[in-house]
């Protein structure tokens, strides 16, 4: 297990924590430590770029997803082998859903022994930093702050007077004092940071971070802070069974279009016996060979000119569903199944499973948690009669310009948008097509269920339904 780890948090979202994180991952990781990634929440982009800059698999620890003895075992699951582990927060220190703040940062850096390093943004801040500080201290005494790193800093004045204040009047060490700079800055869009699957040269920006950090933070402090934490009682790591026999092939689809896959998923899903063929939708003209097909999230309307360029893979997909193919998509990936989807007036032909428009607006049509009940419709259900709620997130600007008449939904939304507040999951043959984002757990097991659903088709023991509507000729 890693010798220590950080919870890297702040005092409100925009803070800049992400970035610092990013840089920290990659400059530990030039020195040689074996940095083992975490965020916090439900979020896909944040980890995509800290596994890369870390060169290790980012993992979400999440409490409305997870039960909390699931994460301190995928928290040490995932640490072996680690030397140090940095867990990224989302939005600030002690924000949370509950206002007991039980399921907060402060809350998952105190069930797993984090110290804690505060990223403050310090931009019109001297003397008031202080009572920031000890009031963020003082509010909750189960956690430890043992450090800030002092971000959008104007200079060597302002540097100076942060750093007076900040030593006269609290015990917390600054461990980085990092001036404003365009190299540390990440392009945003609607959905947050625009994904490293999506930004060409994100390896050489990555490493204009690394560098950058390395300048203005103190590393030996960060790995000295980090091996302080109290490790918790951790329970033993989780050993996936490997399914060695009768193995199905899963095609998913990576690129810079989709990329929204919870690496936990993609290993539950490996782990349940699928060997899995990434695939683009993009650049590909022909499906690999299959037994099985995942459509995940990500940007289908950042790429629409080139996926509806892309005929022979739209009709190949659609011509896989049509002939009863087990498929699963994920928000990007119904957005991509639809007719037509529409963006700031440009309207692209998409895959035409779904017989409608997906419209893209400027405000979100769906985001945070949701939570569902399965109606009976679906293919492959997680829980044996369907009583059990299903925890999941979304985060979409889409929606559809009308639910198509004819198709069953495999959910009832109970929390949530879904697609019209009422229902989520279109069911049509073998596909599931859902705005809601599942991630594998305990009590949700999709991964081995999909699987299993995707065997059972291919062995003949279950077939699919044909929907009400009749398949237009693709276009």
């Amino acid at each position: 297990m890693a010798t220590g780890h950080l919870y890297i948090s702040a005092a409100h979202k925009s803070s800049g924590k992400t970035t610092l994180s990013i840089g920290l991952c990659a400059a530990l990781r030039e020195d040689g430590d074996v940095v083992q990634p975490f965020k916090k929440g439900p979020d896909y982009i944040d980890p995509l770029w800290l596994g890369q800059a870390a060169g290790r698999a980012c993992h979400n620890l999440d409490f409305y997803t997870m039960r909390r003895d699931e994460i301190d075992a995928l928290f040490a699951t995932a640490m072996q082998g680690a030397d140090i582990a940095l867990i990224e927060g989302n939005k600030g220190l002690y924000d949370g859903l509950a206002l007991d703040g039980s399921n907060s940062n402060a809350a998952l850096a105190a069930q797993l022994g984090s110290s804690i390093v505060l990223v403050l943004d310090s931009q019109g801040m001297t003397r008031g930093v202080a009572p920031l500080i000890l009031g963020y201290q003082a509010f909750d005494p189960a956690i430890r702050i043992v450090g800030v790193i002092l971000n959008k800093v104007g200079g060597s004045r302002h540097e100076a007077k942060l750093r007076n204040v900040i030593e006269h009047y609290t015990d917390v060490r600054v461990v980085g004092s990092v001036h404003k700079n365009d190299e540390l800055v990440i392009s945003e869009r609607h959905l947050g940071l625009v994904p490293s699957n999506e930004v060409g040269g994100s390896q050489a920006h990555i490493a204009r971070m690394a560098r950058l950090i390395r300048d203005q933070v103190d590393l030996d402090a960060v790995r000295t802070l980090a091996a302080g934490s109290r490790a918790p009682s951790l329970v033993a790591p989780v050993q996936r069974p490997v399914v060695a026999t009768d193995r199905v092939l899963l095609a998913y689809a990576s690129d810079a279009a989709f990329g929204f896959y919870y690496a936990g998923d993609l290993e539950a899903l490996r782990a349940a016996g699928a060997d899995l063929l990434p695939f683009s939708p993009l650049r590909d003209t022909a499906l690999p060979a299959c037994d099985g097909l995942f459509l995940g999230g990500g940007f289908p309307e950042t790429h629409m000119r080139a996926l509806e360029d892309n005929r022979p893979m739209r009709q190949a997909i659609a011509a896989y569903i049509e002939q009863g193919g087990p498929t699963y998509a994920e928000c990007g990936g119904l957005m991509y199944l639809c007719d037509r989807l529409t963006w700031n007036g440009n309207m692209r032909r998409m895959a035409g499973v779904i017989p409608t428009e997906v419209v893209m607006h400027r405000k979100p049509q769906g985001r945070g948690y949701v939570r569902l009940r399965e109606t009976g419709s679906h293919p492959w259900p997680l829980s044996a009669d369907g009583s059990a709620p299903i925890s999941a997130h979304e985060f979409h600007y889409s929606a559809l310009a009308h639910v198509p008449d004819g198709f069953e939904f495999a959910y009832r939304v109970e929390r949530g948008q879904g697609l019209d507040g009422v229902h989520d999951g279109l069911r049509y043959r073998n596909l599931l097509a859902s705005y809601a984002h599942l991630r594998d757990t305990r009590s949700q097991p999709w991964a081995e269920r999909f699987v299993r659903f995707v065997r059972d088709v291919r062995a003949g023991r279950v077939g699919g339904r044909a929907g009400a509507t009749e398949r237009r000729e693709r276009t």
